[in-house]
C-alpha cells in the first residue's frame, strides 16, 4: 500500500480489493432502495440477503441457531444488545457483569445502565489481562441477568475464555453478550456459549459504517432505533446495499483465506518479537491474537514516538480513546502505572502487511526509541 507503513490494524484494516470491486456496482448503477418494491429495490434486497448469509457463515456452523441483523457498526450493535437486553430483565435479575478491559462502547453503556437502576459489577483482570474464571463463577449469582465479555481485546490482543464465561452465564440463567469485533475469522468464536454477538466490517478488510448483531433464536430484545423497522421489524433505517455487500465479501474472504492469513500473521509475529526484543509485552503472550503486539519500553514517550516516526502509522492504544490525554484503561487494569502506560505502543499487522514493510517500520520505531533514551541519559 502507498503512504505510511501501516501497523494499526486494530484501529481499522485496509479494504480488500475484492471488497471494493464488489461494492462498486451498488454505488454506481444498482442504487435502488432495498426496501422498495420495484426491480432495483428487489435486486438490492436480494444482494443484502446474500451478504447476510456470508457474514453468518463467518460465525461458524452454529450461526443457524440465531439471526444476524445489520447495523451501522459494532458500537450500535453493542448498545442495542446491552440496552435492549437489560430492558427485558425481570425484577430481581437486574445485575450486569462485565470486565474492566472491555471496549468503551460496552463499558460506557454498562455504566449508563448503572444510572438507570441496574446494579453494575465490573470485574478486574490479572496482570496478563485475563479474568479469573473462579472470580466469574463467584460473581455470577441469582441476581445477574446479563454478562458481557470481549473475545479479543482491541488494545492488547488477549483472548478471554469466552466459552467458559458464556457457559457460566447461561447455566445460571443470564444472557451472555460477546464483542467479537477483533476476533471474527481470526480466533475460534464459541457461538454456542453466546446469546448476542457484535461484529464490525472494517476490522476484517470491509468498509466502515456497517456491522452486525447476531441474536440467538428465542432471545427477545427491543428496538434501539425506532422507525420503519426495515431490519426484521426490530432495527429501523435504510440499509446500504454497498456496505452490506462489502461486509459480505469481506466475510467470504475470511473463510477462503483463514489458513493463509493465520500463517502469515504468525510469521509476522515472530519477526516482530525478534526485532523488538528489548520491549516488554503487555498482556499474555500465549492467550492472544498474534496480529496485535502491545509492548512497552521504560523511559520511552509513546506519544512523542508516534509524532517522530511519521513514516509509520501505529498507535498508543485504542483509536476511540485517542486525544483524551488519559492513559489506557486497559493498561491500568493490568496494574501498569501511568509512566508504564505512556511508554506503551500498539502494533497491529495482518493480511496485507509485508515482511519487508514490517522490518522497515519496526527499524524506524526502534531507532527513534533508542534516540529518545540516549538523549534522556
Amino acid at each position: 500500500m502507498s503512504g505510511p507503513l501501516y501497523l494499526d490494524y486494530q484501529a481499522t484494516t485496509p479494504v480488500a480489493p475484492e471488497v471494493a470491486a464488489a461494492m462498486q456496482p451498488w454505488i454506481d448503477d444498482k442504487f435502488g432502495n432495498p426496501h422498495s418494491p420495484h426491480r432495483l429495490g428487489r435486486e438490492a434486497a436480494a444482494a443484502i440477503e446474500v451478504a447476510r448469509e456470508r457474514v453468518a457463515e463467518a460465525f461458524g456452523a452454529a450461526a443457524g441457531a440465531g439471526r444476524l441483523y445489520f447495523t451501522s457498526g459494532a458500537t450500535e450493535a453493542a448498545n442495542w444488545a446491552l440496552k435492549s437486553g437489560a430492558a427485558r430483565l425481570p425484577e430481581g435479575r437486574r445485575r450486569i457483569l462485565t470486565l474492566a478491559t472491555e471496549h468503551a462502547c460496552v463499558l460506557d453503556t454498562v455504566r449508563w445502565l448503572g444510572t438507570q437502576g441496574y446494579e453494575i459489577d465490573i470485574l478486574p483482570v490479572g496482570a496478563d489481562g485475563l479474568v479469573e474464571l473462579d472470580l466469574v463463577a463467584d460473581r455470577i449469582d441469582g441476581r445477574t441477568g446479563l454478562v458481557a465479555a470481549m473475545l479479543v481485546n482491541n488494545e492488547i490482543g488477549v483472548v478471554q475464555p469466552v466459552a467458559e464465561i458464556g457457559r457460566l452465564a447461561r447455566e445460571r440463567g443470564a444472557l451472555f453478550f460477546c464483542d467479537a469485533v477483533q476476533g471474527l475469522g481470526r480466533v475460534a468464536l464459541p457461538l454456542e456459549a453466546c446469546d448476542l454477538v457484535a461484529v464490525s466490517a472494517h476490522k476484517v478488510h470491509g468498509p466502515k459504517g456497517v456491522g452486525a448483531l447476531w441474536i440467538r433464536e428465542g432471545v427477545a430484545i427491543d428496538p434501539l432505533l425506532h422507525g420503519g423497522g426495515q431490519e426484521g421489524g426490530v432495527r429501523s433505517g435504510t440499509l446500504s446495499p454497498a456496505l452490506c455487500v462489502g461486509f459480505g465479501e469481506a466475510a467470504r474472504l475470511l473463510g477462503q483465506r483463514s489458513g493463509a492469513d493465520r500463517d502469515h500473521v504468525e510469521g509476522l509475529w515472530r519477526m516482530a518479537r525478534g526485532l523488538m526484543k528489548d520491549w516488554i509485552p503487555n498482556g499474555s503472550e500465549t492467550a492472544r491474537y498474534r496480529g496485535n503486539l502491545n509492548i512497552r519500553r521504560d523511559g520511552v514517550d509513546a506519544a512523542r514516538l508516534i509524532s517522530e516516526v511519521r513514516q509509520v502509522a501505529f498507535s498508543a492504544g485504542s483509536a476511540c480513546a485517542s486525544g483524551s490525554g488519559r492513559p489506557s484503561h486497559v493498561l491500568a487494569a493490568l496494574g501498569l502505572g501511568e509512566r508504564q502506560a505512556r511508554s506503551s505502543i500498539r502494533l497491529g499487522f495482518g493480511r496485507y502487511t509485508g515482511e519487508a514493510e514490517l522490518e522497515a517500520a519496526l527499524g524506524l520505531i526502534v531507532e527513534a526509541a533508542d534516540r529518545q533514551l540516549r538523549h534522556a541519559a
